[in-house]
């Protein structure tokens, strides 16, 4: 079966006026969502590193969620609403969390190569499975998981740069954080209303930072088509996605299947980036692969659902 936008108890039911991409998006099924959403990510952050050099990581933040904000409000505007206040502070820690998220990560990356920031932040969904999981097999998933990630980790706590590992590991624990977030504001608000909200307060949480720091001093129309660029492939597009996703699945079975994030980050940064990955780094893309797709199945298994018909 196809699976339904209103799979999740109280979950809304999207509205008329989200339009025929909304209507599109929610038919596919949960994990092919959350695939577009890893390799999106990925491609901007390879974006992003490139605008390092003179916006620097804050600034570059600050854009991405800046332009988010304006494109995810634009489309979200139909199903934005006063009724949002009631769930005020939800949605101002929601935001707290993705400014933290996207600073820290842009951090980290300005330090360290993007797989091994994305191999150390994956500790937070990895962390959410393990709490999260009931059975032993998911353990097993998880292990083989954690095999890959280690393999993607050479050198940590040698000659890496200790503050973008530790700016690695607090991005980590906002993303577990966003995961939990994101499934409450989802089904508490309609569409997309309270992810654009979120984003909103993150743009405000963000702004102090880069007031203090600086960096948009040199901005020209080309840099701002590229840091548009990176809003929409690392916020907007793969947030909506998600957003969408963590409905549908849960909080378990996603923190699974972004296992591949990871294994995607080092081949984005062998390809865009010149991070070449041996025969160590393709043995954890086999391990990390092999965990979600195994996850995956199991829980499909044992939910009893067959597969989603294409």
């Amino acid at each position: 079966m196809i699976i339904s936008p209103t799979a999740s108890p109280g979950a809304p039911d999207p509205k008329p006026t989200e339009g025929a991409l909304a209507r599109a998006v929610s038919a596919v099924p949960p994990p092919g969502l959350v695939l577009f959403s890893i390799v999106s990510i990925q491609l901007g952050a390879a974006v992003a590193v490139n605008l390092f050099p003179v916006l620097g990581p804050v600034g570059t933040a600050f854009l991405r969620v800046a332009f988010s904000a304006v494109l995810l409000i634009a489309a979200a505007r139909h199903t934005i609403a006063w009724s949002a206040r009631s769930h005020a502070g939800s949605l101002l820690l929601y935001g707290a969390i993705l400014g933290v998220m996207n600073l820290s990560f842009y951090g980290a990356i300005s330090r360290i190569p993007l797989g091994i920031a994305v191999a150390i932040e994956f500790v937070g969904p990895l962390g959410l499975a393990v709490a999260t999981s009931r059975r032993g097999r998911d353990f097993a998933w998880i292990a083989l998981a954690a095999v890959g990630i280690v393999l993607l980790t050479p050198e940590i706590g040698g000659s890496r740069d200790p503050l973008g590992v530790a700016l690695a590991g607090a991005a980590g624990l906002c993303w577990a954080g966003f995961i939990v977030m994101s499934r409450r504001i989802g089904r508490a608000l309609p569409g997309s209303s309270g992810l654009a909200i979120g984003m909103a307060v993150a743009a405000l949480v963000v702004l102090p930072v880069e007031v203090v720091v600086g960096g948009l001093g040199s901005l020209d129309p080309g840099l701002l088509v590229a840091a548009l660029a990176v809003a929409i492939l690392s916020t907007a597009l793969p947030l909506s996605l998600e957003f969408e996703a963590l409905k549908r699945l849960t909080a378990r079975t996603y923190a699974i299947l972004v296992t591949l994030e990871p294994a995607v980050a080092a081949m984005v940064g062998a390809i865009l980036l010149g991070q070449a990955m041996g025969p160590q780094g393709l043995l954890a893309v086999a391990c990390v692969t092999a965990a979600a797709l195994g996850v995956t199945l199991s829980d499909r298994r044992a939910s009893g659902d067959p597969p989603p018909l294409t």
